[in-house]
């Protein structure tokens, strides 16, 4: 499965889009009495959910390649793995969640304009988690190197020593 792990890169840039335009839209839907618009957002916000667990998926099949990497003492990675991926794993969930509800709401036909204040706020709380999720999968590939060519290299040097 470490196939999996070669799209991870790729693949994390669709949930990080998808969520912030989520967001984009859920703050314009509470100026506009279009309904496309709230239907757009639910949409954003299902692809968000479905290209974030795909992020996910693929993130512990990357994970698994770094650890199998034999590097000799590997705690300071996989503290920093274990918190990229308790991240992207809430923002999953969150966003989950929000759809969940949002979903049930349309239903329903219950999305008063305080839900939607309500759920623009939760929003842009999600956005924390999107950017801390990011902040941490940028460390680890731009200031150790996690998932590049120049790690390999790295982690077959250490092996031969």
């Amino acid at each position: 499965m470490e196939i999996l792990a070669n799209y991870h890169p790729l693949i994390i840039h669709f949930p990080i889009v998808l969520f912030l335009l989520y967001i984009l839209f859920e703050f314009i839907s509470l100026f506009s009495t279009n309904k496309i618009v709230y239907n757009i957002a639910n949409l954003i916000l299902f692809l968000g959910v479905l290209a974030g667990i795909a992020a996910v998926l693929t993130g512990n099949q990357a994970a698994e390649v770094a650890m199998r990497s034999n590097i000799g003492n590997t705690k300071w990675l996989e503290e920093l793995i274990d918190k990229h991926e308790q991240y992207a794993t809430i923002t999953v969930w969150y966003f989950a969640i929000i759809l969940t509800v949002r979903y049930f709401l349309t239903i329903k036909k219950k999305f008063t304009l305080k839900l939607k204040i309500t759920f623009v706020i939760l929003a842009i709380v999600g956005s924390i988690f999107v950017f801390e999720t990011g902040e941490h999968g940028g460390d680890l590939v731009y200031e150790h190197g996690v998932g590049t060519s120049l790690f390999q290299q790295s982690l077959q040097n250490s092996n031969s020593k």
